[in-house]
């Protein structure tokens, strides 16, 4: 498929990378023909046939040619984040039998000859830019430029040999993020991602013809960015733009100026936020031309017929007073913006839609490659996941867990074939989600099957669910709430930066977060933002307690996935005794208060 677009769009752009300050482009074929180069240099240094190539790196063109010059070799690609630690990727290695490594710097290079020391089927580790390492033992440690020099004498044709290559045969192993425990590596086949690619074009071409331009800034190395960032835009002829870094985000976006952006929930949420702060800052008319757009906004998406003629007249006039202020921040050519990886709370999407960004949720998971389904843009079902892509059956087992088959579902774990059996039955994956297919054949997500909480009670509640609602409010930048087999839920707060030094500056306090959490008044603060929450929830699923926690749950600390997703078992680790403290306490308060504990 890439040699096809390559031959077809020629000098068109397709990459854009930051060098030296400014977005610069690599035509299609010149990725070709780096690619290509590469692959050859592999065959010159013993890469064959289904050996597994680790590559670890940001964003960058050399990601995409590494990846898909490793797969025309027909070697077998491995991507790990590049926020694994030294038993992350040593796991990985010995998993996987990799042969070798590629990697972006020398930094991350000593990591993993660390992680690789001992390890007999580890004999290269290959450094993209120049690296300033000596040979390691028995591990060449060879600059990118130097391998590609090695294939030179190599005129092979590399789309021939590619074509050699079966539909059926593994494209790539990606590691599940371990959200509960030890990752497994997921073997996709190359079917499987031309499968997502051809139901994810199927949508956008619905959209309306465009020259489409993806920012990609979400870890290549996951399964969403991996197909949705990288395979999809080569599908469909479209230009990569890859982002700095998460923080770089909104600045890349005004260069960019995206048709498409795909992230996961938490990057929404933050940007909503960030949105909602800059707004209060400026108050006045601006602030209350906002909040009438936001809410004329929702009411159009909710109650459209309940819009008087004097209504939709003033919706035209806020759309260019506000909206468009908020859509030049994006860019200004948003098509569609996709959320994935966990489940989108519905208020931040209603957020986003009422102010004329059109974002949809989908859903997949690695074992899927990972699409499974996502909502049209202009007849979304905001509560909703959408419904399955082209080619994907969908049903519901009668204990309520979402199961899907097509041609997306995952070979099988690598080396793992009992933990296979248990999630691929009779060709449906057992996706481990808890949900419903309502009657527009929407699929609705409600939990994660093994994330609920089970009370002492027997009750079963939603923790994401519950969390959602929390870090809904400004005053709460993060939330996990703990209660299995407990008679009532309790949480862990962290909260919001940017609300804590505003609310400290109007009380005439430090602005300091390691004091703010041991003051009276600012729990008091924060206990009234969960006791509002609470209002809205029922009384099983309601905070009772909850602690201050002053360093944020983070990639860094581990007890973040590199989407953001919590990974509870770290967290509860780490915090046990703090959590065991709160059911200590011997008062309990009303349904819809909370009382708080220090740190």
């Amino acid at each position: 498929m890439f040699f096809v677009q390559a031959d077809r769009f020629g000098e068109r752009p397709l990459l854009w990378a930051k060098r030296d300050g400014r977005y610069r482009p690599l035509s299609w074929r010149d990725v070709a023909a780096r690619v290509c180069g590469l692959a050859r240099g592999l065959r010159a240094i013993g890469v064959e046939r289904g050996d597994r190539v680790i590559v670890v790196a940001e964003n960058r063109p050399e990601w995409l040619i590494a990846d898909l010059a490793i797969m025309a070799a027909g070697a077998i690609t491995v991507p790990a984040y590049t926020t694994n630690t030294c038993d992350d990727y040593r796991h990985i290695l010995e998993n996987s039998g990799a042969k070798g490594v590629i990697v972006s710097t020398s930094r991350l290079a000593q990591t993993l000859l660390e992680a690789a020391n001992r390890l007999a089927s580890v004999s290269f580790v290959i450094v993209m830019e120049p690296p300033s390492l000596r040979q390691h033992l028995s591990v060449d440690v060879l600059a990118w430029d130097a391998v590609v020099a090695r294939g030179e004498c190599d005129h092979s044709n590399v789309l021939s040999d590619a074509e050699k290559i079966a539909s059926t045969d593994v494209a790539c192993i990606i590691y599940t993020s371990g959200t509960g425990g030890a990752p497994k590596g997921v073997m996709l086949q190359h079917q499987a991602i031309l499968h997502n690619c051809a139901g994810a074009i199927e949508i956008i071409q619905d959209i309306g013809p465009g020259n489409d331009v993806f920012l990609s800034f979400l870890p290549l190395s996951h399964a969403f960015e991996h197909t949705v960032g990288q395979f999809v835009p080569i599908a469909l002829g479209a230009e990569i733009y890859y982002g700095e870094s998460i923080d770089k985000v909104a600045a890349n976006m005004l260069e960019a100026r995206p048709t498409i952006i795909a992230a996961v929930p938490r990057f929404y949420e933050i940007l909503q936020s960030r949105i909602m702060l800059a707004v209060r800052k400026q108050g006045g008319l601006r602030q209350r031309l906002f909040d009438r757009a936001l809410a004329i906004g929702k009411r159009r998406l909710e109650q459209p017929q309940s819009l008087t003629l004097g209504d939709k007249l003033l919706d035209w006039a806020l759309d260019r007073l506000v909206r468009r202020t908020v859509r030049a921040r994006f860019g200004g050519r948003i098509r569609a913006m996709v959320s994935g990886g966990a489940p989108l709370n519905g208020e931040v999407a209603s957020f986003f839609v009422a102010l004329g960004l059109p974002l949809v949720q989908g859903y997949g998971q690695t074992e899927a490659s990972p699409l499974i389904s996502v909502n049209r843009p202009g007849r979304a079902k905001l509560h909703t996941v959408g419904p399955p892509l082209a080619g994907v059956d969908a049903r519901i087992a009668e204990d309520g867990e979402i199961l899907v088959r097509g041609k997306m579902i995952m070979k099988g774990y690598w080396h793992l074939e009992e933990a296979t059996r248990e999630v691929v039955r009779d060709g449906w994956l057992h996706t481990g989600d808890i949900g419903r297919i309502d009657e527009d054949g929407h699929i609705c997500i409600t939990d994660r099957k093994k994330d609920i909480i089970v009370n002492s009670g027997g009750d079963n509640l939603s923790p994401a669910r519950i969390e959602g609602a929390l870090t809904l409010r400004p005053e709460i930048a993060q939330a996990m709430v703990y209660g299995d087999r407990r008679p009532h839920l309790v949480a862990l707060i962290v909260p919001e930066a940017g609300w804590a030094k505003q609310w400290a500056a109007q009380q005439g306090k430090p602005t300091d977060i390691a004091v703010l959490v041991d003051d009276d008044a600012f729990h008091q603060a924060i206990a009234e933002a969960i006791g509002d929450v609470n209002k809205c929830l029922s009384v099983i699923e309601r905070v009772r307690r909850f602690a201050l926690i002053q360093v944020a749950f983070g990639v860094d600390n581990g007890q973040l996935t590199p989407t953001l997703k919590l990974r509870r078992h770290v967290i509860t680790t780490v915090y046990r005794d703090l959590l065991e403290e709160l059911y200590a306490r011997p008062s309990a308060p009303t349904a819809s208060q909370a009382t708080s504990q220090s740190r």
